[in-house]
């Protein structure tokens, strides 16, 4: 029992299997002032006459996962209007999560899954058909894009955008025709074609957006993420991080939220980032929420997407690069850039290299996004410079087109897992939710350890799989060292922020086809409650 009201826990987690971090275990956790007072059998004596006791039951608990890259200012802001497909077996589910939400909404409104799925998850291994979606919303626009691959349209979308009545293809993508008949098929391809779709729909409002952000932050609380950190990426002015900061300043947010800034418009790039590099400032903010670096939108000449096509950087936006580098290092800001190809990182390791030698870039936390075909001189290189990178699981999705790119055989090493924690390089780990893959820590959790993707193929090697332990402290300390706090979030210890999840299963002992179904009956945010089930508490 503590001695003193004063010196006592505000809560005390007992009887449970709480992992702390570095492969410590405990089986109680005292929290006071929203950090973890002490652990372990310490816990015990931090008792008082009002202290709140909760019994985990024999749970597993873990800190608090934090995504290391996620698009969570766009993707809130029309999260409640979207369908996520998260999980869905098969396009027969599929398909009554359309019927349901047209139930739900008046004839013309939109229905729509934009991204974090893919034919690959279904039984039937194919997307939804225009016929079928007609059948199910004769009434309402439907509208499914299928990652950055294709998307698929009923009758009523493509009369909705135009796109029946267009003779050609909007630019930048293109529209499927029949070959009879040269109507559309309801399948479409390419940034072009998908903007020319999303641009059709209304744009909510702000009290809309609001809300809709704050149901993302629920849900994703209920995975068990305490904590995000913001890719920036397409189409991501300014604007845009206005429900964000809306609910700071009201103190509602409850998610940890760190924010990366783009540029917006091509031929644009240097001036827009000077603007963020003028106007605000690297970790401005508090413990929720704080504007952190430049990235992961550069320059779009340095952009190789998915790594599907042939790409190189050219010499005129290397030499751009090079100046938005030696600015942001002047500031003192991280730069995290989008990279999928070694002949791209070798480039952009040119850069960095080059301003190097007049500011070093030890210490400001520089990362790679992807870095899915590293080799090893790059690695070397990247740990040299004191660089780190952030590890998705897009392959979860992609990795029978990316083998089908690159080659047979040529997903053994992607990621070079062995390579990267070889050379000692810091990892970070996250989703690139929720267009190019889904919003689940758990569904990219099991990648890193399977390396299985949802066709039902292993095609990495064993040596570059991640031991549970190592992929959970990517999730945890390692996306935490993205902000400069590693010492203080994504573990467990005395003095560390008190952000915990109580799992629904085992993560360390569960089969591992059974780590994407786990979900949190806890999440707990500074020693507050954001997500519960009311199994524990």
């Amino acid at each position: 029992m503590a001695d003193s009201t004063k010196n006592a826990a505000d809560e005390l987690y007992v009887n449970g299997r709480i992992w702390t971090g570095r492969g410590r275990e405990a089986g109680a956790l005292a929290v006071r002032d929203g950090r973890v007072l002490a652990c372990g059998e310490e816990a015990g004596e931090c008792a008082g006459p009002g202290t709140r006791v909760v019994d985990l039951r024999g749970r597993r608990v873990i800190p608090g996962l934090i995504d290391g890259h996620l698009h969570a200012a766009r993707a809130g802001a029309t999260w409640t209007a979207e369908l996520h497909w998260t999980g869905v077996p098969d396009v027969a589910s599929a398909l009554v999560t359309i019927e349901t939400a047209v139930r739900d909404r008046p004839p013309g409104e939109w229905v729509r899954a934009i991204g974090g799925w893919h034919p690959c998850q279904f039984a039937e291994s194919r997307e939804p058909t225009r016929a079928e979606l007609d059948a199910i919303a004769p009434d309402h626009p439907v509208y499914l894009q299928a990652l950055y691959e294709v998307a698929v349209l009923n009758s009523a979308a493509l009369r909705a955008t135009g796109l029946d009545r267009l003779a050609g293809d909007p630019p930048g993508g293109w529209v499927e025709r029949d070959p009879a008949t040269g109507e559309p098929t309801g399948r479409v391809h390419g940034m072009g074609a998908f903007t020319h779709c999303l641009d059709a729909m209304a744009v909510p409002g702000a009290d809309e957006q609001l809300r809709s952000t704050a149901a993302m932050f629920a849900d994703l609380h209920a995975a068990g993420l305490t904590g995000i950190v913001d890719a920036g990426g397409f189409g991501m002015g300014p604007e845009r991080y206005d429900p964000l900061f809306t609910l700071w300043r009201r103190g509602e947010l409850s998610m940890r939220t760190r924010l990366f800034l783009s540029a917006v418009d091509p031929g644009q790039e240097q001036a827009q980032l000077d603007g963020w590099l003028r106007h605000a400032r690297s970790r401005f903010g508090d413990g929720m929420l704080q504007v952190l670096g430049i990235g992961e939108v550069v320059h779009f000449g340095c952009h190789d997407f998915e790594g599907l096509e042939d790409f190189r950087i050219s010499e005129p936006a290397a030499a751009q690069l090079y100046d938005i580098t030696y600015a942001t290092a002047a500031r003192g800001w991280p730069m995290n850039i989008h990279a999928v190809l070694d002949s791209s990182i070798d480039v952009i390791l040119d850069c960095w290299e080059a301003v190097d030698q007049l500011i070093p870039l030890h210490g400001l936390r520089f990362t790679l996004s992807h870095a899915d075909r590293v080799g090893a001189r790059n690695l070397r290189r990247l740990k040299a410079l004191g660089a780190g990178i952030v590890l998705d699981d897009h392959q979860v999705f992609k990795a029978a087109a990316s083998e089908a790119a690159w080659g047979p055989g040529s997903l053994d090493a992607v990621p070079p897992v062995a390579d990267i924690l070889a050379e000692g390089i810091p990892v970070a780990a996250g989703t690139d939710a929720s267009r190019a893959s889904s919003y689940s820590p758990w569904l990219s959790l099991w990648w890193l350890v399977a390396g299985t993707s949802l066709d039902g193929v292993r095609r990495r090697s064993a040596q570059h799989l991640f031991s549970r332990e190592r992929a959970l402290e990517a999730y945890t300390a390692g996306s935490a060292w993205l902000s400069f706090e590693e010492a203080d979030r994504g573990h467990l210890r005395p003095g560390a922020r008190a952000d915990l999840a109580v799992l629904s299963d085992d993560y360390f002992t569960v089969p591992a086809a059974r780590i994407p179904a786990i979900t949190a009956e806890l999440t707990v945010v500074g020693g507050k409650v954001v997500h519960s089930t009311g199994v524990v508490g």
